[in-house]
C-alpha cells in the first residue's frame, strides 16, 4: 500500500509512457513495448546519477565491519547500504540465475528453500498431445495427494503438446507435486457435481441425437469430444438413446473430474516466477530491510513472495523497491 498498482502507473504515465487495462484487468504499456519501460526507468537513473555496469558479475558479498564488499569479476566495491534485487532463479537467460540467495545466506539470512512457480504440468499418459491449443475458461481444477484434496482454483486452461497450462494451471501450480492427480472440471463456471447433472440431464433429453452433438452443445470444442468419445469407447454416431450406461458413466466422469496424474512440473527456463526465497520472517516489512544485517535490504523476487499470473510480482518488485527506496533516502524515518 505505501506503492500502489496506480501509484506505477501514475510513475510512468508522468514521464511520457501512458497504460491502458485489458478486460482481463493485465496492465500494458500503450505502446506495447516492454523496451519503452526499461528506456524510462535508465532514464531516470542516468538523471539522478546511478552507475549500471553491466556484464561484471558479482561473485560474492560480505561485511568488513560497517561496510559491504561487493567482489565483481573485475573489482571489488565498498558500499555502506547493500540492496539484494537479484530476482529469482526463474528465467536464468535473463541473469536471474538465484545468485541472491547465495549472498544472503553468506551474510547470514535465512532463505527458504525455492522452486519453480508458475508453470506448466507435465502429465503421465497425456491423451491430448494432438490438440494443444484448445483453451477453457473458468475451469474447477482441484489437487489430490494419497486420495487427499491439498488444494483447488478456477482459472483457464489451455491444452499444450505435453501437458496442461493457462493462468489457472500456473497459478495452482505452486501447490502441485510431481505423482499428485489433477482432477479437472471440463464445464466453466461449474463443479464436480454441477457438471455431473448438466452431462447427465443433456444426455437423458438427447434422444435420438448425437452424443457428440449435445456435448458439444454444452459447449465444448468439437475435437475435444470426439477424443473423450475415443477415450470412452464410444462412436461418433452413437445417439444418445444407444449410449450404454458404462459409457455415459465414463464422459460424466471425464467432464466432471478429469484425472491427470502429474509427472513433473516446469524447470526454471519455463518457470515464470520462484516459490521461496530470503524468509519474510528475517525482514522488517516497513521497510525492507534486514533485522539482523545492518543496511542489507532485500526487495522484490529475492524475496518468498511469489503472486498469482498477471503482474503482482512485477508489483510487488516495483512497490518493495520503493519502499526500501524511501527508507534508504530518509533512514530516521
Amino acid at each position: 500500500m505505501n506503492f500502489t498498482n496506480r501509484d506505477l502507473i501514475a510513475f510512468f504515465a508522468a514521464r511520457g509512457l501512458g497504460m491502458t487495462a485489458e478486460p482481463g484487468g493485465k496492465v500494458f504499456p500503450a505502446t506495447r513495448r516492454s523496451a519503452d519501460v526499461l528506456a524510462v526507468l535508465l532514464s531516470e537513473c542516468a538523471a539522478r546519477g546511478v552507475e549500471v555496469r553491466c556484464g561484471e558479475a558479482v561473485r560474492g558479498v560480505e561485511r568488513d565491519g560497517g561496510v559491504f564488499l561487493i567482489r565483481t569479476e573485475k573489482s571489488t566495491l565498498r558500499a555502506g547500504v547493500l540492496v539484494l534485487a537479484t530476482g529469482g532463479a526463474s528465467y536464468p537467460a535473463t541473469g536471474s540465475t538465484g545468485d541472491g540467495y547465495a549472498f544472503a545466506r553468506a551474510l547470514g539470512q535465512p532463505v527458504t528453500e525455492v522452486a519453480p512457480a508458475l508453470t506448466p504440468i507435465f502429465v503421465e499418459d497425456y491423451p491430448f498431445a494432438d490438440l494443444a491449443g484448445i483453451a477453457f475458461q473458468n475451469l474447477a481444477l482441484s489437487v489430490y495427494r494419497d486420495r487427499k484434496r491439498v488444494s483447488r482454483n478456477t482459472g483457464d486452461l489451455l491444452l499444450t503438446h505435453t501437458g496442461l497450462s493457462g493462468p489457472g494451471i500456473l497459478d495452482l501450480s505452486r501447490a502441485v507435486r510431481p505423482g499428485d492427480v489433477l482432477r479437472v472440471a471440463f464445464l466453466p463456471g461449474a463443479n464436480r457435481e454441477a457438471v455431473r447433472k448438466r452431462v447427465v440431464d443433456a444426455v437423458a433429453a438427447g434422444g435420438s441425437r448425437q452424443v457428440k452433438t449435445v456435448l458439444c452443445a454444452l459447449p465444448l470444442p468439437e475435437r475435444f469430444v470426439r477424443r473423450l468419445l475415443d477415450l470412452a469407447g464410444v462412436s461418433g454416431e452413437t445417439t444418445c438413446a444407444r449410449l450404454p450406461k458404462t459409457a455415459r458413466n465414463a464422459l460424466v466422469a471425464y467432464l466432471a473430474e478429469f484425472p491427470f496424474t502429474v509427472a513433473r512440473l516446469g524447470g526454471w527456463n519455463e518457470a515464470m516466477a520462484t516459490r521461496g526465497g530470503v524468509a519474510l520472517d528475517g525482514i522488517n516489512q516497513k521497510t525492507m530491510a534486514s533485522k539482523t544485517v545492518p543496511n542489507l535490504y532485500c526487495i522484490g523476487e529475492v524475496l518468498d513472495i511469489d503472486g498469482d499470473t498477471g503482474g503482482y510480482n512485477l508489483q510487488a518488485a516495483f512497490s518493495t523497491a520503493a519502499l526500501a527506496a524511501r527508507h534508504i533516502a530518509r533512514p530516521s524515518i
